[in-house]
């Protein structure tokens, strides 16, 4: 999994508290003698205010801005919650063959938060 649950500091419960981001990459820096533990992480936008009538799942989408360029933002590791399986909203056309686990988060446009991968993501995603 690449994409993950983030603590966004909210008194919110379950994934209204929480942020869907792809992480990019890891690194770290030093300041002051202190070591920060970062990753680039992509931002996505929970598209409605309730889950998926049909699924009971949560939909979410790439966040963009104004220009529709990719938002990203740089956080501490210490606000990963949780891995989230994204699944990919297909739609009724048949899939390109070159499509793979390496390229479909860039390849679609809208995705289901699984919450059926394990109870913790049941726990966030309900």
């Amino acid at each position: 999994y690449d994409c993950v649950f983030v603590n966004v500091g909210s008194e919110d419960m379950g994934i209204q508290g929480l942020e869907v981001t792809r992480i990019q990459a890891f690194f770290s820096f030093s300041y002051g003698g202190t070591t920060y533990p970062c990753t680039i992480v992509h931002l996505f936008d929970i598209i409605r205010d309730s889950p998926d009538k049909d699924t009971g799942m949560w939909m979410v989408h790439p966040a963009c801005n104004a220009n529709n360029a990719p938002l990203y933002n740089i956080i501490h590791m210490d606000t990963i919650y949780h891995a989230a399986h994204l699944i990919p909203v297909y739609g009724r056309c048949f899939l390109s063959c070159d499509i793979n686990l390496h390229n479909s988060y860039d390849r679609f446009r809208t995705f289901y938060m699984n919450k059926y991968a394990d109870h913790h993501a049941f726990e966030v995603a309900s």
